[in-house]
């Protein structure tokens, strides 16, 4: 059974970090993509970013592109998204998804996905 634990959400300050966690089981992790995505009230689901654990490729949505950095720990089968910087528009429920393969910005690519993990950032 694969499944995807998303975790590290909270509160924050404009400008302030958040550092999200998937870990991922049942999965061959080594050659999959994790995408990052985001549901906001006005927007789709909408990917944020997305890393190939198996050549290390990362993409990442200009919105983001300079403040969050994604990576991945093969080891212990897990994608961080490390958020600076935060925005109030950056406000939204995060959840992860993985794909076997390379990075594909679509969330419709994707066929497992975490549970979600909310970031809410105060202006």
């Amino acid at each position: 059974e694969v499944q995807l634990q998303a975790s590290g959400g909270g509160l924050v300050q404009a400008g302030g970090s958040l550092r999200l966690s998937c870990a991922a089981s049942g999965f061959t992790f080594d050659d999959s993509a994790i995408g990052w995505f985001r549901r906001t009230p006005a927007w789709e689901r909408e990917g944020v970013s997305c890393i190939s654990t198996g050549d290390g490729n990362t993409w990442s949505a200009g919105s983001v592109r300079g403040r969050f950095t994604i990576s991945s720990d093969n080891a212990k089968n897990t994608v961080y998204l490390q958020m600076n910087n935060l925005k109030p528009e950056d406000t939204a429920v995060y959840y992860c998804g993985i794909r076997k393969g390379g990075c594909k910005i679509g969330a419709g690519f994707y066929g497992y996905w975490g549970q979600g993990t909310l970031v809410t950032v105060s202006s």
